[in-house]
């Protein structure tokens, strides 16, 4: 009788989360208020006195989120690094000078615009980030002809090809996973294992990019030239004269993980001291410390609200999979146990990611996910691949996502044309990425 009402209040109080996060409701409070309903249901099924509300309140809400500490530190230095990025000039002179290079062939142009869009945020992140590189690079979209349904999917696909191999983002996916215990004993976690299959997944969704461009060519070539922005804003772009080898810069971290096995932190802290200096902003120690801590200080404002919602996601997790685990017996023979049906099964139903829905983690996905780990039938890194795939891809072109509700506001293009352009690639890109992550991740 108990395991019945724990399971109508259990599907009542999923339905109920899945529709407010489909309806843009905040996931941190989200988070928090389903976290509590889940450990009072859970607590409906323990027998009194077996185990005391402290340690249920200890067990949920203060070690998983004690636990998590070092990855808030790899997501704060990872956010440094790509503002010291945008702030030393870095960013917004490749931006500059590679479009400028390219005007002469529109087409060209664009494909370039849309590689060192990747290639920037590949360790840059955030709508501050996009802002600052999309304020450069539209207007010069713009003068080129490259109609406006083109000009934004280019930039968010670039934008969400480059986030298979950024740091920061994956450690906020791997937050989903951070309480499952794999039955091969695996955790999901930044190295060599995730690059081997992050770098052809961001590859294989650039090349989707250039084919989008080269399907759009004609569109291109016979654009209309238009202006972008306020024209006062354009003037004030300044564009600064750094070396031309200072570019490599973005890909160091990755470069030092990769090659050299280090650990993200020391790979981001290297990476951010060498910008520094390699920009010339450490020959005044006075504007040295200035400049550090201006980008420190607007770094971690820009994730502020970011890292309470992780440390908020930790206990929804371990409330998830414990309450999930009282019905693994009635979930098991529900959920198939054959890994390629399900990844193609997730495939076909990628654009149910959209709008923060069941297949995106940062949305109704985040429930779903605990529902699979909660039969502890597979291993981590193939739950990691079959709703991260379709979560990551998505946030290309769903516009739900901060840059890219700025990008469709910023060059006045209607969200239905903007879905219409970008979701058939994004959508595309996820099939030979799952196969990617088959054979090289799980």
């Amino acid at each position: 009788m108990i395991l019945a009402i724990m399971g109508i209040l259990l599907i009542l109080s999923f339905v109920g989360f899945v529709v407010y996060a489909m309806k843009g409701g905040n996931l941190t409070v989200g988070f928090f208020v389903q976290t509590i309903i889940w450990t009072l249901i859970y607590c409906l099924g323990i027998p009194f006195g077996v185990s005391k509300p402290y340690d249920i309140i200890t067990e949920t809400y203060a070690e998983p989120i004690l636990k998590y500490g070092p990855t808030i530190i790899q997501i704060i230095l990872g956010a440094w690094f790509g503002r010291v990025l945008v702030d030393t000039g870095i960013a917004s002179s490749i931006s500059y000078r590679t479009a400028k290079i390219g005007e002469k062939s529109p087409v060209l142009c664009t494909i370039a615009v849309a590689l060192v869009t990747c290639l920037i945020f590949t360790s840059a992140y955030g709508v501050g980030s996009a802002i600052a590189i999309g304020v450069i690079l539209f207007p010069i979209l713009g003068r080129i002809g490259v109609p406006k349904r083109v000009a934004v999917p280019v930039f968010t696909l670039s934008i969400g090809a480059a986030m298979w191999i950024n740091s920061v983002l994956f450690v906020q996916f791997a937050a989903f996973y951070a309480n499952y215990d794999s039955p091969d004993g695996q955790k999901v976690e930044w190295g060599t294992h995730y690059l081997s299959f992050g770098i052809p997944a961001m590859i294989v969704q650039m090349l989707g990019v250039i084919i989008f461009i080269l399907i759009n060519s004609k569109a291109i070539k016979n654009g209309t030239p238009y202006e972008v922005g306020n024209p006062e804003e354009r003037k004030a772009v300044e564009y600064p004269d750094v070396p031309v080898w200072t570019y490599i810069m973005p890909i160091v971290p990755v470069a030092l993980s990769l090659i050299l096995k280090w650990n993200a932190v020391p790979a981001l802290l290297l990476a951010t001291l060498i910008t520094f200096l390699v920009t010339g902003n450490m020959k005044s120690f006075k504007g040295f410390v200035k400049l550090l801590n201006g980008t420190a200080t607007t770094a971690i404002g820009d994730i502020g609200p970011l890292i309470i919602m992780l440390l908020i996601l930790q206990a929804f997790q371990h409330s998830a999979v414990t309450v999930m685990k009282v019905f693994s017996g009635v979930l098991t023979p529900i959920i198939p146990n054959n890994t390629a049906i399900l990844a193609i099964a997730f495939c076909i139903l990628a654009p149910l990611a959209l709008f923060r829905g069941p297949l995106e983690l940062y949305g109704a996905g985040s429930a779903v996910i605990s529902i699979f780990m909660a039969t502890g039938m597979f291993n981590s890194w193939f739950l990691f691949a079959l709703l991260v795939v379709p979560s990551m891809t998505c946030i290309s072109a769903c516009i739900t996502q901060s840059w890219n509700t700025w990008a469709t506001g910023y060059m006045e293009l209607e969200p239905k044309t903007f879905l219409k352009m970008g979701v058939p690639v994004y959508w595309l890109c996820t099939f030979p990425i799952m196969g990617l992550a088959a054979l090289l991740l799980f």
